[in-house]
């Protein structure tokens, strides 16, 4: 006869004699008790107000459950805390910490809950250009861009005396039949190529694009844009454009000229670049086979193409000689950059390894974006869609930014990834308890990050003050 069992109920090995049972049944507990600290340095920083006042809304203002405001925080806060899916807000909609953070424990209406589910937010994510009959929310899509970079200048308390931005393309693998999906031959699969600009840490855009395309195209556009309001704000900022080989284009440093903006661009190899530093590579493999270690030269020298070039420019040649498991064998390693640096700015090894190597450091970012923050979970079937979905985990992205640089500076998590911020510092169980005048979330007594916690809550208050 078959065995009677409650499949709400979960037992487990038995400990010390005594059964062990689980069950989803203990009532207002939440996971994400961490949440509240993204909560405080979204009205630091005002986040989901400016990014809602972005999207017009035309829907009847008597009718409304859900506002702007609190559907686009439960799309950010959502992916910040590891929620990609939408249709996971089914049931986050109930989740109390969520609620707290909307401030709205109870729905209007007895058939709502307090927060949007899945088809309110997909909603969101379809906005068009123009409210329709039956698409009433509208996106401002050049307003959304423009937050990015005010965001990046609200951050700093005086204007810096230098900045330097970072370009580069990369993959969004598509598995579906999207809008503009193109096959990509270095990639070998379906994908988009989007590109971003970062500012050190600093998220300043991510522009999609279709990747039958070259991978500095609308970059001009992209850059005018941001410098045309950076220096809006600072005048007298330099500003130095940083970005890998495949940005070293005629047009987009003759444009850096005209515009006064520096630029450090990598340089594709070629048999007449290779030729240049022949003398120093020749060095450096008699000092690798001496020394049994890898060695490296460098030349610096003004350089111009055959045809392409407008004028002359200053190129420094990295001659690197690769030192393997044999002293006696190895493997020409040569290196370019073009800039408009002068040699008394920047030397030329200082130039390489301490300026450019350090673009780098741009790829980790975009490694959180994509893989902690889900920036490539662009699945829905049109670009605009994709775009918005790719600004919101953007969003997502400035926002555990921004708790990093307030509240965690100078702790563990100072310099921490996004992902280590989420699973170390925001998963917190607490049981929540609401009362008449008190909501007080009880969290885990074990949790090791207390103190880091109690930190970033002191420093945000004092932000917001």
């Amino acid at each position: 006869m078959p065995t009677e069992c409650n499949p709400e109920r979960f037992e487990f090995a038995r400990v010390e004699g005594r059964a062990v049972v689980a069950s989803f049944d203990g009532g207002r507990i939440t996971s994400d008790a961490g949440a509240l600290l993204l909560g405080a340095t979204d009205r630091v920083i005002g986040l989901s107000r400016r990014l809602a006042g972005c999207f017009r809304d035309a829907r009847d203002p008597a009718l409304i459950e859900h506002a702007v405001e609190t559907l686009v925080m439960q799309r950010v806060i959502g992916i910040a805390l590891g929620y990609e899916d939408l249709n996971d807000h089914d049931e986050l909609r109930h989740d109390p910490a969520m609620a707290v953070l909307a401030s709205k424990l109870a729905a209007r209406r007895s058939d709502c809950a307090p927060l949007a589910g899945k088809s309110t937010l997909n909603r969101l994510e379809l906005s068009r250009p123009e409210p329709s009959r039956y698409a009433k929310l509208a996106a401002d899509m050049e307003a959304i861009e423009t937050l990015f970079i005010d965001l990046f200048l609200d951050a700093h308390g005086k204007a810096p005396a230098q900045i330097t931005l970072d370009l580069d393309a990369t993959d969004d693998p598509l598995h579906g039949h999207q809008e503009g999906r193109f096959f990509h031959g270095y990639y070998d699969c379906y994908c988009y190529l989007p590109l971003y600009v970062f500012c050190g840490r600093h998220l300043l855009a991510a522009k999609l694009r279709r990747s039958n395309i070259d991978g500095a195209a609308g970059s001009i556009e992209e850059i005018a844009r941001i410098v045309q309001r950076i220096r809006a704000r600072w005048p007298r900022v330099r500003i130095l454009l940083r970005a890998d080989g495949g940005f070293a284009r005629e047009a987009l440093m003759a444009w850096c000229e005209a515009n006064r903006v520096d630029f450090l661009f990598g340089l594709a190899r070629n048999a007449r670049l290779v030729d240049e530093i022949a003398t120093e590579m020749e060095q450096a493999r008699t000092e690798a086979q001496t020394t049994a270690t890898s060695a490296r030269r460098f030349r610096d020298f003004t350089w111009s193409t055959l045809d392409s070039w407008s004028r002359p420019r200053r190129v420094v040649g990295k001659a690197e000689w690769l030192i393997g498991s044999n002293p006696d064998t190895g493997e020409a390693n040569p290196r370019f950059v073009v800039t408009s640096l002068t040699p008394a700015e920047a030397e030329a090894r200082h130039l390489y390894e301490a300026i450019y190597c350090a673009r780098g450091e741009m790829e980790n970012r975009i490694k959180e974006c994509q893989l902690d923050l889900f920036a490539d979970r662009t699945s829905a079937a049109t670009m605009r869609a994709n775009q918005l979905r790719l600004w919101f985990a953007s969003a997502a992205y400035v926002l555990l930014c921004a708790l990093r640089r307030i509240g965690l500076a100078h702790t563990q998590f100072a310099a921490a990834t996004c992902g280590t911020i989420r699973l170390r510092l925001l998963k917190i169980g607490a049981l929540v308890r609401i009362t008449v005048r008190r909501i007080t979330l009880a969290m885990a007594s074990a949790c090791p990050a207390q103190y880091e916690f109690g930190l970033a809550h002191a420093r945000l208050r004092n932000a917001a003050i």
